[in-house]
């Protein structure tokens, strides 16, 4: 039997496709024969009910561990960006020329540790995220229009530290989306995982993404 994805035969797509995260949580939702089955087990009798009784008390408490994996992992890239906001308004401030640091910016980075969950802190980060990215393209354009100031070495160190957190802040947007991954995939496996994730609501979460202007610029041409 032939392949069913075949890419010597085709059909070839040779434009490409560009994906995109799909911002949507998704509830997990079990349906009656969850129910049954539970019952089942009881009907059995106590031991094999109770075997899956403690199996869900596990799998509860893992996905406690799990959910306070990606809020650490999560706190990293935060923290990293805090970073990031210091080091441009340094900069910022070095600039002969005015560079336009929007106060927004800042507000935002504060509401992303202010303890915000699920979507509204992962929207908040990605969104902090890719203003830092437009403010450092901000910087570098004025940095460039003006040759004398590549003799300032203050602002040559500013933007060295934020190429290096801008590396440090990818290392860790991995961690936190393997993270979001593992959580993604577990809270479906059925019985106890999916059972237990149902009955306390719990819904996927959202990757860190690149912003709309980071992958324009990846499909732009360098050379």
């Amino acid at each position: 039997m032939a392949n069913e994805l075949d890419e010597m035969t085709g059909p070839v797509n040779e434009a490409g496709r560009d994906v995109n995260v799909i911002d949507k949580q998704i509830l997990v939702k079990v349906g009656w024969g969850s129910t049954f089955f539970q019952v089942i087990l009881w009907v059995l009798g106590i031991i094999p009910g109770l075997i899956f009784l403690i199996m869900k008390i596990k799998a509860k408490a893992y996905l406690d561990k799990l959910q306070q994996k990606v809020q650490h992992n999560a706190s990293t890239i935060d923290n990293y960006m805090e970073n990031r906001v210091v080091i441009l308004k340094n900069a910022a401030k070095l600039l002969d020329r005015a560079v336009d640091l929007d106060k927004d910016v800042f507000v935002k980075v504060a509401e992303a540790r202010g303890g915000k969950t699920g979507a509204a802190q992962d929207a908040a980060r990605n969104e902090v995220n890719a203003q830092l990215d437009s403010i450092t393209r901000s910087i570098n354009v004025a940095f460039e229009a003006y040759p004398d100031l590549k003799a300032h070495n203050e602002i040559e160190d500013c933007l060295q530290q934020n190429s290096y957190l801008q590396r440090e802040i990818t290392a860790a947007r991995e961690a936190y989306n393997d993270a979001v991954l593992e959580w993604n995939s577990i809270i479906f496996q059925w019985p106890t995982y999916k059972i237990v994730a149902a009955k306390n609501g719990y819904t996927t979460r959202i990757p860190f993404t690149a912003s709309k202007e980071t992958k324009d610029a990846a499909r732009s041409v360098l050379f």
